[in-house]
């Protein structure tokens, strides 16, 4: 299927996500993944550009991407999307303003124990991670749970 939709995307994503016990793993893990790595990307250092400095450069660039990612699938699940990214960003420079440790040190012990969870997730689903089909699951998973977020609220996209 060379030109999916949005619905084509969350199908196939919700094939291998039918046990209740994954499901949940789901809801807590992928969040988690998605804030640590715009967490990561935020602590990269980069030279000062004039007019682009600032320890959040490398997040604010992918964050944008991912929008245009999300915006060729669905303006409404962008719109939630760049939300949550900008969410993120914002309690990453919390988190790095108030807590004692790097912010890269917490976002990579919070992204290993969140994909050990993902794989034992699917482990109890029987089902290896969609991710291993085609890479671009990596970026549906999240929208996969802002698409049913959007059901539960009666938003269509």
């Amino acid at each position: 299927m060379a030109n999916r939709t949005i619905h084509d995307w969350f199908n196939t994503y919700g094939e291998s996500h039918q046990n209740p016990t994954n499901k949940l793993i789901h809801w807590i893990c992928v969040p988690t993944i998605y804030f640590c790595v715009v967490g990561l990307l935020y602590s990269v250092p980069v030279p000062t550009i004039p007019s682009f400095s600032g320890p959040h450069l490398l997040a604010t660039l992918a964050i944008g991407l991912v929008g245009i990612f999300y915006l060729r699938l669905s303006l409404p699940i962008m719109v939630g999307m760049m939300l949550w990214s900008l969410a993120c960003l914002w309690l990453i420079q919390i988190l790095d303003a108030i807590f004692p440790y790097p912010v890269w040190a917490v976002c990579v012990l919070l992204f290993v124990l969140a994909w050990i969870g993902q794989f034992y997730g699917h482990k109890i689903e029987g089902k290896k991670p969609s991710f291993l089909e085609d890479l671009k699951f990596l970026m549906i998973g999240p929208a996969w749970l802002m698409g049913f977020l959007y059901r539960r609220a009666g938003i269509s996209y």
